[in-house]
């Protein structure tokens, strides 16, 4: 397994691995421009050349990053890989002079967030702005 930090993005791959791991139809985003305009950075898990896990920082600018999208294939879940792309996450928002990273997850996903990837529990709020 290699970690990519900031690798030359294919959407065609990028929305597929999306879709699998979401669970989701696949629908081909702009990923590699949103990145390019957005993220701070972006990390990828390759086996044998194929994306098999990613995951984004965004960030204010300043000492806020956050992460966001981080996804697995499902053929290799429960092997370490979204450890391992949250921990570069993590030491590539630290290198940016970031102070705080921020990540939302859902229930189900807290032993990840808390107990593997050693984020604390915060109150948190949602608003919803599509329909």
């Amino acid at each position: 397994m290699e970690i990519r930090v900031r690798f030359e993005v294919d959407d065609v791959e990028l929305s597929a691995l999306h879709a699998l791991a979401f669970g989701s139809g696949v629908q081909v985003q702009p990923w590699g421009a949103r990145l390019e305009r957005h993220a701070l950075t972006w990390i990828g898990a390759f086996s044998d050349d194929r994306l098999v896990g990613f995951v984004q920082v965004c960030w204010d600018g300043g000492a806020h990053a956050f992460v966001l999208d981080t996804a697995v294939h499902p053929d290799h879940g429960r092997q370490g890989i979204g450890v391992r792309l949250v921990r570069a996450a993590t030491d590539e928002a630290r290198a940016a002079g970031c102070e705080w990273l921020h990540v939302d997850f859902e229930p189900h996903l807290a032993g990840f967030y808390l107990d593997a990837c050693g984020f604390s529990p915060t109150d948190a709020g949602l608003l919803e702005l599509r329909g």
